[in-house]
């Protein structure tokens, strides 16, 4: 029996869904940050304590994208990746009817692990439904997700708490948006086939032939095999791949940026720069409409580089070099008091640190079509396993100091080393395959 086509746009729209999934990623992630201030007055926690919090979730994270990477290359995605978000959705809501420090811990360990099964399987969709020189902008839309999952949790959190005083007011929120994941798996089941993604390492129907192609130009150069008799070929394979390392730094550099101004940043306005809850509420929101401008834009940018003329490697290239700039604001951020400028540099700030990710996961896409959730998931549990403990860190030179600025200062200048390290190890004889 075969099974009608799908239309011509079927793959945008499956794009559109990866974005409602990344969405509700951050909704879950972001609620702690926004009431950072309220749970740790209501727990009476010092930076550093909250600064763990991160910690724990960033290790989680690190180590639930290596599980979750390998399950995602032997099962069927189709049902691996609504298991996982209603699981992070039902530890965000447990996190709402926490009663304390160490049980807040492990709401914060297990929402990371379960989260971080989100990106193998979303990249395995994107890599599966769209060509090369379509992967940037697929890829923008799947991380836009996170800027409107942070835009919009604010202001339900606002909505939800208001000026209240009463120190459980904080619980709500986490509950209501722990809540949401169960709308979304009803969309996934009616959108995705059971022959469209039948396990992670089987490429949908329609790329199978483009994908085998691209395949065998990128191994020939890097003698990178896919398919090997031994159990952990691929591994050994990818760690004599210079490649990889050129983007074990990259991930390292982009996560450490990103994650630690998410997670600080609402502090940093209301008790570095005298903001009420109110105003950095709606500045927050504010502030990750422009990360979603800036990762939209930066696969606009992609795309009109290719049409007029570069490589699809040259305009990745370019395009990480151009939010790597604009992320190196945080140094003038950390200068000025409050007031309209230091609002627009934060923005700058925005677009530029979420603006890298689409090009980094278009470059690991490059590594493997057989492996990409192993490949995925070894690179995340790095890059989250190195940035983790800065978290700690951040709290700790807060705690000592008073004040927000000194590693916010040279923060943003992360992701251009982690390009700089790029461009020296990725091999110019592969260029041209990935073009």
């Amino acid at each position: 029996m075969h099974t009608r086509p799908h239309p011509s746009s079927w793959q945008w729209w499956v794009s559109c869904l990866l974005l409602l999934a990344t969405m509700i990623n951050y909704m879950d992630r972001q609620t702690l940050s926004n009431l950072s201030v309220r749970i740790t007055d209501a727990f009476e926690l010092t930076n550093e304590q909250y600064g763990d919090m991160e910690f724990v979730f960033g290790v989680a994270f690190a180590f639930g994208s290596l599980f979750f990477g390998f399950l995602a290359d032997r099962l069927s995605v189709r049902w691996l990746y609504p298991f996982v978000l209603l699981a992070w959705s039902g530890v965000g809501f447990a996190t709402g009817i926490t009663n304390g420090y160490h049980s807040m811990l492990v709401c914060r360990g297990l929402l990371g692990f379960f989260e971080s099964g989100h990106w193998p399987c979303a990249l395995i969709v994107t890599q599966s439904i769209m060509a090369s020189g379509q992967r940037v902008m697929g890829n923008s839309i799947l991380q836009s997700g996170a800027s409107l999952g942070a835009i919009v949790t604010p202001i339900i959190i606002r909505w939800m708490v208001g000026d209240s005083v009463d120190e459980n007011a904080w619980r709500l929120p986490f509950l209501v948006i722990g809540a949401t994941g169960l709308m979304w798996v009803g969309l996934w089941l009616l959108v995705i086939r059971r022959t469209d993604l039948q396990t992670g390492n089987q490429l949908s129907e329609d790329s199978q032939e483009s994908a085998a192609s691209q395949e065998s130009q990128i191994t020939s150069s890097a003698n990178v095999s896919p398919q090997s008799d031994e159990p952990l070929r691929w591994l050994k394979d990818l760690l004599v791949d210079r490649r990889f390392w050129a983007l074990v730094i990259m991930v390292i550099s982009i996560n450490t940026s990103w994650q630690l101004v998410r997670a600080w940043l609402p502090k940093f306005l209301q008790q570095g720069r005298g903001y009420s809850e109110a105003q950095t509420l709606y500045f927050i929101s504010v502030y990750y409409i422009a990360t979603d401008v800036g990762c939209i834009l930066a696969g606009v940018f992609g795309l009109w580089l290719i049409r007029r003329g570069a490589t699809v490697h040259r305009s990745r290239v370019l395009t990480f070099l151009g939010c790597s700039v604009l992320a190196g604001f945080t140094t003038m951020a950390a200068m000025l008091p409050q007031g309209w400028l230091l609002m627009a540099v934060l923005l700058c700030v925005a677009a530029g640190t979420l603006g890298v990710f689409p090009c980094y996961y278009s470059f690991t896409q490059e590594i493997s079509t057989t492996s990409m959730g192993r490949v995925t998931g070894l690179l995340s549990f790095v890059g989250w396993l190195a940035s983790a403990p800065t978290q700690k860190v951040f709290g700790i030179v807060v705690d000592s100091t008073g004040s927000y600025d000194v590693i916010l200062a040279g923060l943003g200048w992360a992701p251009m080393l982690g390009l700089l390290a790029f461009l020296v190890l990725w091999p110019r004889d592969t260029v041209s395959a990935t073009a």
